[in-house]
């Protein structure tokens, strides 16, 4: 009876985390370029209570195995584009592929996000090129990117090269280009949270976006919305709950019998 304890309430911490993993998910359902998680169980160790043999030395055809439950070993991102919302505001990006734009992050590290809300800074050295908490864009070259101009001017071609629009209409050419890079596995980023994402080993090291021949395409006045679809993580919301209620079920079954067996002696 204490194996089918453990092993329910093996289940049981699984679909909490899985709850947990589908509440952040319904949380961010309007929050911009938010890519969803999923969670991945594995069965957990196998007791063998009697081996498969060869029927000519009077074994038997199958396995004897119990299990022991069940464990979450990773939480994978869900990298789907989400739709493209026009906002005729000349400061907001999308991204059309899988790149990323580069961020300078706030211990000077380069951070990396599909959220292209920007905005602009004031600094000693001119309107600088930030996200909404300040922290600044960067180019081709990891540098900062300067709109000494009209914003309303501002003209982003496909390939992220910046430009204005002058009194007379022509387009003067910045000589900067938005930064866009990929990695060679987008599963291992790692969330920082404010919609940045952080490289590591797994992930490997990111590649100039202009390098692939499907390179990726930004569009200016628009922005990319969440990749939550809201009846799917419902559904899975309700199915995480019958099975923790059948988990517990078998907790509560497993106690009545334990009880059941103390009681024989009386």
């Amino acid at each position: 009876m204490m194996r089918a304890l453990w092993t329910a309430a093996s289940g049981m911490t699984a679909q909490q985390l899985n709850v947990d993993v589908i509440s952040n998910n319904l949380a961010n359902v309007n929050t911009t370029a938010f890519k969803k998680d999923r969670v991945e169980f594995k069965d957990l160790l196998y007791e063998t209570l009697d081996r498969a043999r060869l029927l000519d030395d009077g074994g038997r055809p199958v396995n004897l195995q119990v299990g022991h439950g069940t464990t979450p070993v990773a939480t994978v991102k869900n990298f789907e584009m989400g739709n493209f919302e026009r906002t005729d505001n000349p400061l907001d990006f999308a991204i059309n592929g899988e790149a990323f734009f580069m961020v300078r992050g706030p211990r000077g590290e380069v951070v990396y996000t599909r959220d292209g809300s920007f905005k602009i800074s004031v600094t000693d050295e001119g309107n600088m090129l930030t996200t909404a908490d300040g922290y600044p864009v960067l180019d081709q070259d990891e540098m900062e990117i300067y709109l000494d101009f009209e914003i309303s001017r501002l003209v982003v071609s496909e390939t992220g090269e910046l430009s204005y629009m002058d009194e007379d209409g022509i387009t003067i050419p910045l000589g900067q280009r938005i930064g866009l890079v990929r990695f060679p596995n987008r599963n291992g980023l790692v969330s920082l949270g404010k919609n940045f994402y952080g490289w590591t080993e797994a992930s490997g090291y990111p590649i100039p976006d202009e390098e692939f021949v499907d390179s990726s395409i930004i569009y200016q006045n628009f922005l990319e919305s969440s990749n939550v679809k809201v009846v799917e993580e419902m559904v899975k919301l309700i199915v995480a709950q019958r099975a923790y209620e059948i988990n517990s079920k078998a907790i509560q079954s497993s106690d009545e019998m334990l009880g059941i067996a103390n009681n024989l002696r009386r």
